[in-house]
């Protein structure tokens, strides 16, 4: 089984689509590498791109404070990886063949962090770690447990950036994690 040090090196690595030929940086993940919090986007955007660091640009900004109304930090108790890892041009959605490419290095990390919740920002997450038939605008907020991590999604801050109209119904979606994180501390 690969380390993170392993892991890393050959996401770095990576040649396995065309993706590689275009991107600056191969965007990883970031946070604690032992959370019981794992965030999942489907793949960096242009900020990104040049960073190397998920989530920095205005949609990052705004993950960053919704994270931090439910008592969440990438720096203290949370990890944030993406389904692809480099960069698809124009920011289009990832394609399935560089999803199916990429799937591998993600299901990696999830086994190193060990997370007891994982939240799918957006619905190319949902779909690919939910169910292929995920409905965003209908299912987002509700729970669902998979080989013992509870999964929820909630819209992508890209979206609320886009669309400010969804933002109540994504509050009431973060005050459900946080329950839900302190339902599962109260068990331990």
């Amino acid at each position: 089984m690969q380390t993170w040090e392993e892991l890393k090196k050959n996401c770095l690595d990576c040649t396995r689509c065309g993706l590689c030929e275009t991107r600056h940086h191969v965007v990883f993940g970031v946070g604690r590498e032992d959370a019981d919090v794992m965030l999942v986007g489907e793949g960096p955007g242009e900020q990104e791109d040049l960073s190397g660091i998920p989530f920095v640009g205005p949609a990052g900004k705004l993950l960053d404070d919704m994270l931090s109304i439910i008592d969440l930090s990438r720096e203290q108790n949370c990890y944030i990886a993406n389904i692809v890892k480099c960069r698809p041009p124009r920011n289009r959605d990832p394609m399935e063949t560089e999803q199916d490419a990429c799937i591998s290095y993600l299901n990696r990390q999830i086994q190193l962090v060990q997370p007891k919740i994982l939240i799918c920002l957006g619905r190319i997450a949902a779909k690919r770690l939910i169910d292929p038939d995920y409905r965003i605008t209908r299912q987002h907020g509700q729970w669902v447990q998979k080989d013992g991590i509870w999964m929820s999604a909630i819209y992508h801050p890209s979206a609320l950036l886009r669309d400010v109209g969804k933002r109540p119904e994504t509050f009431d979606d973060l005050l459900a994690i946080r329950a839900k994180i302190q339902e599962i501390h109260a068990k331990v």
